[in-house]
């Protein structure tokens, strides 16, 4: 060890004990020679060493929560600048113009709506046509599988199975588009009966009343032959009921 680690230690010829931070136990004999004890030296190294670890760390912690609540401060200084000038310029703009940039945020905000309706119409174009060349592409590779593992029986099943349920849901997609349809069909096929079932039946009670009609035109005219000679004096006045229920 070097003379400045054993500072404040005297030479004496009984041993002496020093107390303090990093304290060493050193023992001076009567011929000069000293003993110290090294693993005390090498414990107290170390609770120093953890201790300006920690201290570094604290340190860093520190300048850290400076920095963020430095750039906090500035953030707060930006903002708030940035609200004056947004207020002196909203005192110096007249209600009209104001009034006016909120219709043309309106108008740009319409027009940013209609282009993401237009780009999800798009993007729904585009999945069905991958989703169909995905399709095409397992035929594909399902054939050239076939083709180059006739002999491997378990690939064989595999891809069959694969192939079977991507058809079934295809058939059922299809069967349920076919009974929707039909259900249309049925649906205005029933509509167009029920018109033609009252047509019909206009036509009909029309036919009947027209029967009736010719009945009681001819009842009058029989009527007014058989009253004709008896009473001559009232031959005028008929006609006019004629022409009367002609009219009715």
């Amino acid at each position: 060890m070097s003379d400045t680690s054993l500072t404040g230690l005297r030479r004496q010829t009984e041993p002496e004990e020093l107390v303090g931070p990093g304290t060493l136990f050193c023992f001076w004999r009567e011929g000069g020679s000293m003993s110290c004890t090294i693993e005390k030296v090498l414990a107290d190294a170390k609770e120093l060493v953890e201790r300006l670890r920690e201290h570094d760390g604290a340190a860093e912690s520190l300048i850290e929560q400076t920095t963020t609540l430095n750039k906090r401060v500035e953030a707060m200084k930006q903002y708030q600048e940035e609200v004056q000038e947004l207020n002196e310029i909203a005192r110096h703009r007249p209600r009209s113009t104001l009034v006016l940039g909120i219709q043309q945020e309106n108008r740009q905000i319409r027009q940013l709506q209609q282009e993401n309706k237009e780009l999800h119409g798009s993007l729904k174009e585009h999945q069905s046509a991958l989703e169909l060349i995905m399709t095409k592409y397992r035929e594909q590779m399902f054939r050239l599988l076939m083709a180059s593992k006739k002999d491997d029986p378990g690939i064989i099943m595999k891809l069959k199975e694969q192939h079977s349920k991507e058809l079934e849901a295809h058939i059922e997609k299809i069967s349920e588009m076919t009974a929707v349809m039909r259900r249309a069909i049925e649906m205005d096929e029933q509509q167009d009966n029920q018109e033609h079932d009252r047509i019909i039946k206009l036509e009909q009670e029309n036919k009947r009343l027209r029967e009736i009609l010719q009945i009681t035109k001819l009842s009058f005219l029989n009527l007014h032959k058989d009253d004709a000679p008896e009473n001559p004096s009232h031959s005028a006045p008929v006609p006019n009921t004629d022409l009367s229920l002609r009219k009715s």
